[in-house]
């Protein structure tokens, strides 16, 4: 499809491979993607709890300068360096969802990738592409510039 001006082989449809498989794996891959943003969704938390604890080591330092030491010693003792679920800080949550329920994500996704269509990636969207863009139209190409012909050669 390349010389039509379609997407490379990487991004072709292998032989044989149905419509449907092509949406579910197009499905899975969506599904992928969100749960990697909410992996950036943890390590956004885990950075912002370490970001407020340490914040709270300021709040104390004023409220004793404020003559408060009752409440400064409380969020020293309950607060600061508290888990924010039983046993856990943040990084260990992150962690854990890393090594169990992301790897093993990941892992599906690819074994189907391989199994269905050879391991390429994005099917789906690059056919949705091939649908949705003006065929010779500047600013709709299939695949970027050859960096031979920019230079001219």
């Amino acid at each position: 499809m390349v010389a039509g001006g379609g997407p490379d082989s990487g991004h072709q449809r292998p032989e044989g491979l149905d419509d449907v498989t092509v949406e579910a794996l197009g499905k899975l891959s969506e599904a992928l993607e969100t749960v990697e943003r909410v992996r950036g969704h943890l390590y956004s938390a885990h950075q912002l709890v370490g970001k407020a604890d340490f914040a709270l080591d300021e709040a104390v330092s004023l409220f004793m300068q404020a003559g408060h030491t009752e409440t400064a010693e409380r969020i020293q003792r309950e607060l600061i360096g508290r888990n924010v679920i039983p046993g856990h800080w943040t990084f260990q949550i992150v962690e854990e969802f890393d090594d169990g329920y992301y790897a093993e994500f990941r892992e599906f996704e690819r074994d189907a990738r391989v199994r269905f269509a050879g391991g390429r990636r994005h099917l789906y969207e690059a056919e949705l592409k091939e649908r949705r863009r003006t065929h010779g139209r500047r600013g709709h190409e299939a695949l970027p510039e050859d960096p031979e012909r920019q230079n001219g050669n």
